[in-house]
């Protein structure tokens, strides 16, 4: 496994191992020491998966308190990818991170406590997994505005009308929410 850092401090990018050929592929995508080792010691207690048509929008996501750190991956289809840094203590609060995470490239993304993530899906049919360090707490969840201009979000909406959940189009201005530590 190969960790690529981003330009905000605890935000990875996770290449795995894939070992291929004419009948296909395998990965590991997840193994506690392989990731241990790389200095991601986690302790997972849930996995979730949602499926999502183009243009699908989910997210800024968080939970405080109670947060969830999110290890995510694409397993049919691509999505754009984003966290955003909400740690009132970090130098890049209020920054952005997005990745493009896709069944062809295989990359997973660690996105730790304290952070607010979201996706926009970029294929019809595209299965999104990710596996959480929290349970997740209805009554401490809440949702950054995904087009806060003092986010500054770039999503790849090209030609696409972004599709949101109601709670995600009433989703609060960085400076409305409540920050972490």
């Amino acid at each position: 496994m190969k960790l690529v850092e981003t330009p905000i401090e605890g935000l990875m990018i996770i290449e795995p191992k894939v070992f291929g050929d004419d009948r296909g592929f395998f990965l590991e995508s997840w193994n506690r020491k392989a990731f241990a080792d790389l200095g991601l010691d986690l302790d997972f207690v849930q996995d979730n998966h949602s499926r999502s048509q183009r243009g699908v929008l989910r997210g800024l996501h968080f939970q405080n308190p109670n947060p969830q750190g999110k290890l995510v991956r694409v397993v049919s289809g691509s999505v754009w990818d984003v966290a955003v840094d909400l740690r009132k203590s970090s130098p890049t609060f209020g920054a952005w991170f997005g990745v493009e995470l896709s069944a062809t490239n295989k990359r997973m993304f660690w996105v730790p406590q304290g952070f607010a993530h979201g996706f926009l899906s970029l294929e019809d049919g595209t299965d999104f997994i990710y596996k959480c360090v929290g349970y997740y707490d209805p009554t401490h969840e809440h949702s950054l505005l995904w087009n806060d201009p003092a986010v500054g979000i770039e999503w790849p909406l090209d030609d696409i009308e972004p599709m949101l959940a109601a709670k995600d189009k009433a989703g609060k201005p960085l400076s409305e929410i409540e920050a972490f530590a």
